[in-house]
């Protein structure tokens, strides 16, 4: 029988084998499928005539056009079904002795106004850089034309973008951070090799944006996965994540069309 693995604090954890294993399958069921499905979108729009930017990568649309009510049942079964793996990873955490659950990560209520402070500023740090990264990279043809809503004009449509915006936020932190860096160093990985799998892991399931995406993303993961390791908690990057999601869905709504700097298809 293979040898637990035991953390520098001396909680046992499960066998390598047992660990690898779990990892992947979280990764197939989450982020990892999102990957592979972002670098089949952005070779089917690599080979499409024309280029990157007079195509659109429309992030929150319509899924039943035309009815509203069950439109927005549609969009809710979404949201609830995408946030299973951070639910799965909390269970998982919890079979660790004295891990905690998602506590082990800091994601928890322990520490709430150091972490919406922290997540505030990363945010207005990472926003105007990530956006004017954007405008240049489509402007050079790496990059699609990001439309973050799609949606209707009816009363749901801002309360589920900012569900969306906060699922994506949980699902991303939680796993490509959080869960990934704890069990990459469980199996043995440096800290190098750790962030660069988790800035690249990141970077893959954007590609779908193009380039831009792509290179803006990981840049982004290296950035969030340094201040995980120096803050030891998660809970700041949801925040942040949660922010930019939210100004880029509901800004989008409503200055689409309205200023010439934002792109439009």
């Amino acid at each position: 029988m293979e040898a637990r693995v035991h953390e520098a604090g001396g909680a046992e954890v499960l066998p390598r084998k047992v660990l690898r294993s779990e990892l992947l399958l979280v990764l197939a069921l989450s982020l990892g499928a999102s990957a592979v499905a972002s670098v089949i979108s952005f070779v089917g729009s690599l080979t499409k005539p024309g280029g990157l930017k007079e195509q659109a990568a429309t992030l929150n649309s319509s899924i039943v056009p035309g009815r509203p009510w069950l439109d927005l049942a549609w969009q809710l079964f979404g949201i609830a079904t995408a946030l299973v793996p951070v639910a799965l990873v909390a269970h998982l955490l919890m079979r660790e002795r004295g891990a905690g659950g998602l506590k082990a990560i800091g994601l928890d209520r322990t520490r709430p106004w150091s972490d919406l402070g922290r997540g505030a500023l990363v945010a207005a740090g990472i926003g105007s850089a990530g956006l004017a990264f954007y405008l240049v990279s489509r402007a050079a043809g790496f990059n699609l034309t990001v439309v973050p809503e799609g949606l209707p004009e009816v009363w749901w449509k801002y309360p589920v973008l900012i569900l969306s915006a906060l699922q994506n936020s949980l699902v991303e932190e939680v796993i490509v951070v959080g869960y990934l860096l704890r069990r990459l160093g469980q199996l043995g990985w440096t800290p190098m090799a750790a962030l660069v799998a988790s800035s690249v892991l990141r970077g893959s399931y954007h590609l779908y944006q193009g380039i831009g995406g792509f290179i803006g993303n990981m840049v982004m993961g290296v950035v969030f996965v340094l201040l995980y390791r120096r803050w030891g908690r998660v809970g700041p990057l949801v925040v942040a994540h949660a922010l930019l999601d939210i100004v880029a869905f509901v800004g989008y709504a409503l200055l689409a069309g309205k200023v010439s700097w934002l792109p439009t298809m």
